[in-house]
């Protein structure tokens, strides 16, 4: 596991700008921002994934983690349009994403980025979006795991309550192959109570994204983030 991930332990909370416009530019860097006064209030691990064009202007400004949303399985060269692992972290981010719903990578081009990311020192979060291949993700050894049921992803409707079973499912099949592996889930959260659902099914954290669009942007990262400490408390009191 990379040096990164010291810094990125549970419970913690990625934001993912997604291409939403209220998150890019200058507006990319106010949110994350934010993002970072939330992480230093709460004392709470908060990742933002700005759109890529972004990615070097965030991570420049903000002492949190900045993940990309996305790399290519490709070596730095004659790649024009392409995305190596190498010019994520040139960027000064700390992570990928990988295989989001909303941009699937083959499952062999995920390993090959997976192993690219341990190779330069990046942490790699893969995304899952159904149960039965949960294990087979996990079982590419990245550093994080995210269960993403597609169909829930910007809904309002989350995966805490739509699909509860599934969810402590993918946690324990996640856990019990690679107990290292930080196990998230993500689609359809979008308040406090989503959060603590979703530690208290076993996650050690969440994927959200609609949020950064949000006027309340921070007011409401601050509830989820109090959700989150309040619920990993909780369970680990037993």
């Amino acid at each position: 596991m990379v040096l990164a991930m010291r810094a990125m332990r549970p419970p913690l909370i990625l934001v993912n700008f997604k291409a939403y416009p209220e998150a890019m530019g200058h507006r990319a860097v106010e949110k994350a921002k934010l993002a970072e006064e939330v992480a230093e209030e709460e004392g709470i691990c908060i990742i933002v994934a700005p759109p890529l064009v972004d990615l070097a202007l965030v991570a420049k400004e903000v002492s949190i983690p900045v993940f990309a949303q996305h790399a290519d399985p490709v070596e730095p060269g004659r790649r024009t349009g392409h995305i190596p692992p190498e010019a994520v972290k040139a960027a000064g981010a700390a992570g990928v994403m990988l295989n989001h719903a909303e941009k699937r990578l083959d499952y062999l081009d995920i390993k090959i980025v997976v192993d690219r990311c341990k190779e330069i020192g990046l942490t790699s979060l893969v995304c899952c979006a159904k149960l039965r291949y949960c294990n087979m993700v996990v079982r590419l050894g990245p550093d994080m795991f995210a269960f993403e049921p597609p169909e829930l992803i910007g809904t309002g409707r989350s995966v805490t309550s739509e699909k509860p079973e599934s969810l402590k499912k993918a946690m324990t099949i996640a856990k019990r192959l690679r107990p290292e592996v930080i196990a998230l889930c993500g689609a359809g959260v979008s308040c406090g109570k989503d959060v603590r659902d979703a530690i208290m099914l076993g996650a050690e954290g969440v994927l959200v994204g609609s949020v950064v669009r949000r006027e309340d942007f921070k007011a409401i990262l601050t509830e989820m983030a109090e959700q989150a400490l309040r619920a990993w408390d909780e369970r680990a009191e037993g």
